[in-house]
């Protein structure tokens, strides 16, 4: 299973859930299911803007896991 890994990425670069949340400009709703790995997709105008923000690539905002 792939999993959003952006809170580890956040807390690396001394940031917090609330400004990511500002920046990407979603609904709270959206985005804490988002956050969560709750939502079965990602838009790509999302994890093209988390990348900017974060300075990663879409490599670094995912990994895999077993579950």
């Amino acid at each position: 299973m792939i999993k959003l890994d952006v809170l580890r990425l956040l807390e690396a670069q001394g940031k917090t859930k609330y400004w990511l949340y500002k920046q990407l400009g979603m609904s709270y709703q959206n985005f804490s299911k988002m956050v969560n790995n709750e939502t079965k997709s990602i838009r790509y105008e999302n994890i093209e803007t988390m990348c900017f923000l974060l300075n990663c690539t879409p490599n670094d905002l995912f990994v895999f896991t077993e579950e």
